[in-house]
């Protein structure tokens, strides 16, 4: 039986390619909100995660997902971010 190839993603915070299953990702939409994408399809450009709460606190201190969705995002924001992704943690 052949063996299925696994999707890689690169964490922004920690630059490491991981198992995509093992991310979560933040999306942009059109309208420039930002949001948790628990399904992985969401339209708009995204940005892989670690799921772990060190990884959304350096995130937030950095700023790093201003930069990477070409969006200001506040400290509100980050909040909120932080406990939508709850709900993914392993």
């Amino acid at each position: 039986m052949k063996q299925r190839k696994v999707p890689m993603r690169k964490c922004i915070v920690s630059n490491e390619m991981k198992p995509k299953k093992d991310l979560t990702r933040l999306v942009r939409d059109s309208e420039g909100h930002v949001a948790v994408d628990l399904t992985g399809k969401k339209n708009g450009r995204g940005a892989y995660i670690t799921n772990d709460r060190e990884s959304f606190l350096k995130l937030k201190d950095k700023d790093l997902l201003s930069r990477h969705l070409k969006v200001k995002v506040t400290t509100e924001d980050y909040e909120r971010l932080i406990e939508e992704s709850r709900g993914n943690d392993s």
